[in-house]
C-alpha cells in the first residue's frame, strides 16, 4: 500500500503508475487484466475500485485430488522406482501449493542426481536413464524441506477474501 513503505516511495510510485494504466484502458474493448498476488492484506485499496481489478478470485491449497494430479504432472517425464508412491505423498502434503510442490518433485531430482554423482557414476545420457531413478527417500527427503503454509496463514487469506467479496473501504 501506498505511503506504507521505506523504499524511497517506489512503491507509491508503481502503484501510481497501475492506476495509470488501468484508467487508460477504458477505451479498449475486449481487454481483461489479471493480476496475482501472495500478499492480498497489502493490496492497495485504490486498485480494488470498480472499472480496474473488479473480482477477487480466491484460490487455496489443492485438495488431495489436486495434488495427486499436480504430483503426476510434475513426474510424468522422470524416471520413478517402484517404491514411489504420489498419492501417498499427496496425502503428507496438505497445506502445500501446487508450486510447493512443484518444488519438492525438483528438490527430489536435485538429491538422486548429487546421490548419483557421489557415487562417481558415468554422466552418459545411456547411464543416467539407465540407472538413475527418483526413489521415495528422495521425495521423503524433499519434503523435509518444504514446509506447507501455516493453517492461520490459509485462514487469515480466506478472510481476507471473504472482506474483499464483502467491499473494502480505504481504511482497509
Amino acid at each position: 500500500m501506498r505511503g506504507q513503505s521505506f523504499d524511497s516511495n517506489v512503491t507509491a510510485r508503481v502503484i501510481s503508475q497501475i492506476l495509470t494504466e488501468l484508467d487508460g484502458l477504458e477505451e479498449l474493448r475486449g481487454v481483461v487484466v489479471i493480476a496475482a498476488t501472495n500478499r492480498p492484506d497489502i493490496v492497495d485499496p485504490a486498485l480494488l475500485r470498480p472499472g480496474r481489478f473488479d473480482r477477487l478470485i480466491y484460490i487455496p491449497p489443492p485438495d488431495l485430488e489436486a495434488r495427486k494430479a499436480i504430483f503426476r504432472i510434475h513426474t510424468r517425464k522422470k524416471p520413478l522406482a517402484e517404491d514411489v508412491d504420489l498419492d501417498a505423498l499427496a496425502e503428507k502434503t496438505e497445506g502445500y501449493t501446487g508450486a510447493d510442490i512443484a518444488a519438492m518433485c525438483n528438490e527430489a531430482v536435485m538429491l538422486a542426481i548429487r546421490e548419483y554423482v557421489e557415487k562417481g557414476k558415468e554422466m552418459d545420457r545411456e547411464s543416467l536413464e539407465r540407472e538413475l531413478k527418483l526413489q521415495a527417500r528422495h521425495f521423503e527427503e524433499a519434503l523435509k524441506k518444504l514446509k506447507p503454509i501455516a493453517k492461520r496463514d490459509i485462514a487469515r487469506y480466506a478472510d481476507i477474501a471473504q472482506k474483499f467479496e464483502g467491499g473494502i473501504s480505504d481504511e482497509g
